[in-house]
């Protein structure tokens, strides 16, 4: 894969906050909406949604990260197209399987290393995924996610930042 391909994929990705950021991104895998990316030592399996985002709302993405350092191995992890109203629950459902997320601002996290596992497992059973809430106006909006690549992207992400490559 060329400088520029892995490039556009880390920042189509929302892998890189920065240019500089994005420069120093290692692709190590990548596969529909979905890539396992290295930069330093934190790894990252992460996916684009299926829909982009409209205009003036954030890009959505969603995903798992991974840290030698880190306590928990895999941490589900969204940044969510539209801030969710104050007290509305954040539901990730892979497959039928629902799980509820941890939420602050526009950002959704796993609620602990069990959690992390589930969802790491449904995601590599199911076909697709989505991210359901509802606005400060109260409207229910979901991200969504397809899983063709995840399995791989997860694998390779642990792996990098398990130090085996």
């Amino acid at each position: 894969m060329d400088r520029r391909a892995v490039l556009l994929i880390a920042a189509a990705t929302g892998v890189a906050s920065s240019p500089a950021l994005a420069a120093r991104a290692q692709i190590l895998f990548a596969q529909g909406q979905w890539a396992a990316v290295r930069y330093g030592t934190q790894c990252e399996a992460v996916a684009r949604p299926l829909l982009p985002a409209a205009r003036r709302q954030p890009e959505s993405r969603a995903g798992f990260s991974f840290s030698p350092a880190a306590s928990r191995v895999g941490e589900f992890h969204a940044r969510l197209s539209r801030v969710p109203r104050r007290g509305s629950s954040v539901m990730l459902i892979i497959g039928q399987r629902p799980f509820l997320l941890v939420a602050r601002g526009d950002w959704a996290w796993s609620r602990g290393p069990a959690q992390d596992f589930a969802i790491i497992a449904a995601a590599r059973a199911a076909t697709s995924m989505r991210i359901e809430s509802r606005d400060g106006s109260g409207r229910r909006f979901a991200d969504r996610y397809l899983l063709a690549g995840a399995p791989t992207a997860i694998d390779a992400a642990a792996v990098a930042c398990a130090g085996k490559i």
